[in-house]
């Protein structure tokens, strides 16, 4: 059964770096051992000044990103605010690295291939290391370089859950609330770890989690249709899904071709209407208090190590507070 909890989130425009330092410090308080920060530059506040913020309201909680990638910055840029946010830290930070989709879609570029994130790990491990390596024709150092922070790759597809078992730190497990989903997810990051010599224990999976809790059912689904909006729109390119999931093949495409970049999570976004009830049931947990604690606790009885619920906008501070005192105590009983 889980026992170690985090939240995921973003910071809107609209949203005081303050109010951002206040969060962190009341997620810390409630006994959230993790923060993760959405980097996506265009939409959101800059991810590297809202880790430092958070970092510097809090003295325990770890903060990485969730995700960034390696063409909206040079690899050597990412590691050095990374390094510093860990200097800043007390060596808490973490780097939360994907292929990219969202922030990589925004400027028209494509996510980078499974050769492309590798090569990019191995990059991450010489620079952390702080010595002089043979990297983009030339030689360099990062002179900035602590320790080896850990590096966790958001995952959902085959290539990528494998690659993770294989070579990092942790996994940021994404795709859905579903027993299902994630056990065929999970198999996969074991053929990695079997690949890799390595260990169950050698990993860290962070299943995130997207929940909203309400008596009015139709409200709490409205909260986490974006959510479930943006999974459907990252599959639609799958190859190979739980054959479960098949029939949901149509709305994905469509979510894909009507999804607004800019409006990424928003819980005004338009395209949100596009998939259908069952799906978004599917990939999310919303309801009332007692369904909610149900598909929990469903959930933490997989084999991931900590459950990271993503932080809906609006009354930030209210859900923190329900989590923490309502939920997770009913979870861990």
């Amino acid at each position: 059964m889980v026992s170690r909890f985090g939240l995921s989130r973003g910071v809107s425009p609209r949203e005081t770096f303050t109010q951002v330092g206040e969060i962190a410090k009341l997620a810390e308080e409630k006994g959230f051992e993790a923060m993760w920060f959405i980097d996506h530059q265009l939409g959101m506040k800059d991810v590297y000044a809202a880790m430092n913020v958070a970092t510097m309201a809090t003295d325990k909680i770890h903060i990485g990103s969730a995700v960034t990638n390696l063409q909206t910055r040079h690899p050597t840029v990412t590691a050095n605010a990374t390094a510093a946010l860990d200097d800043l830290s007390g060596s808490r930070a973490m780097l939360g690295l994907g292929a990219g989709w969202v922030a990589v879609h925004s400027i028209n570029k494509l996510p980078n291939k499974l050769a492309e994130t590798r090569q990019g790990i191995t990059e991450f491990r010489q620079l952390f290391s702080g010595e002089e390596v043979e990297l983009y024709g030339t030689k360099v150092r990062l002179a900035t370089a602590r320790r080896q922070i850990p590096i966790y790759l958001a995952v959902s597809q085959p290539g990528m859950l494998r690659l993770c078992g294989e070579t990092c730190d942790g996994a940021v497990l994404m795709g859905a609330a579903d027993p299902e989903f994630c056990n065929w997810q999970l198999d996969y990051i074991y053929q990695g770890l079997e690949k890799g010599g390595r260990k169950r224990e050698d990993i860290v999976i962070d299943l995130i989690v997207t929940m909203s809790v309400d008596e009015d059912e139709e409200q709490a689904m409205n909260d986490v249709r974006a959510w479930a909006t943006s999974q459907a729109a990252t599959f639609a390119v799958w190859k190979k899904m739980p054959p479960a999931w098949e029939r949901f093949r149509e709305e994905f495409t469509r979510a894909e071709q009507a999804y607004h970049f800019e409006e990424h999570l928003s819980l005004r976004a338009e395209h949100k209407q596009i998939v259908s009830d069952e799906f978004v049931g599917s990939v999310t947990v919303s309801g009332n208090m007692e369904h909610c604690i149900e598909r929990l606790k469903e959930v933490s009885k997989l084999d991931i190590d900590r459950i990271s619920f993503a932080l809906l906008s609006g009354g930030r501070q209210r859900r923190i507070s329900q989590l923490a005192d309502q939920v997770i105590p009913q979870i861990t009983a």
